[in-house]
């Protein structure tokens, strides 16, 4: 489960718990990015900072782990690179790669898609009931004839938002049950998204 993780919060923690019961995964690894290919860096934390926030959350629920595989690649960060890095650590395991609706409809304009698809099934959720329907028609006429195999759960799980979660970092009672209280501690304590 790649992302800028800026910060890391509960939606995130919830979209993988999700995955993890409905497609029986041993395991999620969080792997923050060095520089997203699809975002500007403007208001990205440093790398150390992500990871950190990463590494506190990860702690606290079993069956999570985090990587720095595309931090230590640097540069741009490409899915279909890190998967080919993952199929060789991980050479015996199956990988899936789990990603929000909105990049699931982009995914046939990814860099190299066709070796995504050889080393991973995917794993979308919709935003809403009504995104379903979308997401079922894009897969079948566009990405599995592309030769993906994926898996669209049923039902949206709570929308969290990190730029919600950065500008109102000051307002500490509108964010504190968006974090893992250990994340919030060192934002507020490294003085993390003040502008």
């Amino acid at each position: 489960m790649g992302g800028t993780f800026n910060p890391i919060h509960k939606g995130h923690i919830e979209l993988g718990k999700y995955c993890m019961d409905s497609v029986s995964l041993d395991k999620i690894i969080l792997i923050p990015t060095y520089s997203p290919p699809h975002k500007s860096d403007s208001g990205l934390e440093s790398c150390a900072h992500r990871l950190e926030m990463c590494r506190l959350t990860a702690q606290n629920h079993p069956g999570f782990c985090v990587s720095d595989i595309e931090i230590k690649r640097g540069g741009k960060s490409y899915t279909y690179e890190t998967l080919n890095s993952l199929k060789e650590i991980y050479s015996n395991d199956e990988l899936f790669l789990i990603m929000g609706a909105d990049m699931f409809l982009t995914l046939d304009k990814w860099k190299n898609p066709e070796s995504i698809f050889k080393n991973a099934s995917v794993i979308t959720i919709p935003r809403n009931n009504d995104d379903k329907h979308a997401l079922d028609e894009f897969y079948a006429s566009v990405l599995k004839p592309m030769g993906a195999k994926a898996y669209i759960l049923g039902d949206p799980v709570t929308q969290v938002s990190s730029t919600y979660i950065r500008e109102h970092i000051g307002e500490k009672e509108k964010i504190e049950d968006l974090l893992d209280l250990n994340v919030l501690d060192y934002i507020i304590n490294n003085n993390l998204y003040r502008k």
